[in-house]
């Protein structure tokens, strides 16, 4: 895709306020992730107070039930949340661009296959089955992103491949199949530039969601038992009886106003990026 192309997208997307403040918040989030040593008074596994102790002083949202500082976990565990849904996101819209490309292009049986198998992905109940894969795979870092994965493809493959649908039916795609272009050729040139803007837009609303679903999974006990991430943060709070005491205020609505915050990010930068590719939804606002 051209630099002047790029440039026009960057164009659309700064004249929208609320897509700059979802790229805002994403920063904000990266860079607290990066500087997690510097920001975190304490190491978040280490015991560095009394239990339940009340925000203040060098403990800025109190202890957990073990003397843990919370805000040290909160900061670090913004690494682990944002890892996995990065991480989890790429795979899923890799296997999504996969699928959707292969499928869009080549139509006939293999279109009808592989559409088929991402209409029997989409209709089983997700809730169910999230919890089913994150029980059977067990609770792990890279199991949890496997099972993100394999339940988010589905539905960035049907986006892609609609896009690949309208694509192949150019002028120019269909010059280049006259005069005997390859397939790779074609793909390279023609086709992939036309499907990474709406990748780019999947993908940051596919790590939205993956957050939300490793967040989900920590908080059901399914996650990573050894990694600080909010999810995490969640269930132990829940667990160690944060909900009967005052303790709430510090050690569960933190996690979730972060989690929050961040999905938001995510969202406002996804849906601002949609309409660089709708400007339908342009008009709209």
């Amino acid at each position: 895709m051209d630099k002047q192309k790029w440039k026009h997208y960057w164009t659309v997307f700064s004249s929208n306020n609320l897509g700059m403040i979802g790229i805002g918040i994403l920063i904000l989030f990266v860079i607290i992730a990066i500087a997690a040593p510097l920001i975190a008074p304490f190491n978040p596994s280490e015991r560095v107070g009394t239990p339940f102790m009340k925000p203040g002083g060098e403990f800025l949202l109190g202890t957990n039930d073990i003397g843990q500082d919370i805000f040290s976990e909160l900061v670090y565990g913004t690494r682990i949340s944002l890892l996995i849904g990065v991480i989890a996101a790429f795979i899923s819209i890799g296997i999504g661009c996969l699928v959707g490309i292969i499928s869009g292009y080549y139509g006939g049986r293999v279109d009808a296959f592989l559409m088929r198998v991402v209409d029997l992905v989409l209709v089983i109940p997700f809730l169910p089955l999230m919890i089913l894969l994150a029980a059977f795979v067990g609770p792990s870092f890279w199991n949890i992103i496997l099972v993100i994965s394999v339940l988010t493809w589905a539905s960035p493959a049907r986006v892609i491949r609609s896009q690949v649908l309208s694509i192949k039916t150019k002028g120019y795609v269909e010059a280049a199949k006259s005069i005997g272009t390859n397939i790779r050729t074609i793909l390279a040139k023609h086709v992939l530039p036309g499907v990474v803007p709406i990748a780019l837009s999947q993908f940051v609303l596919a790590a939205s969601h993956s957050i939300l679903i490793e967040a989900s999974l920590s908080f059901l006990g399914l996650g990573d038992p050894f990694s600080k991430s909010w999810g995490t943060i969640l269930y132990y709070a829940q667990a160690r009886g944060a909900f009967l005491t005052d303790a709430w205020i510090w050690w569960i609505l933190p996690p979730g106003v972060v989690l929050t915050t961040l999905v938001i990010g995510f969202a406002l930068t996804g849906y601002s990026m949609e309409e660089i590719l709708n400007p339908r939804l342009r008009k709209g606002r």
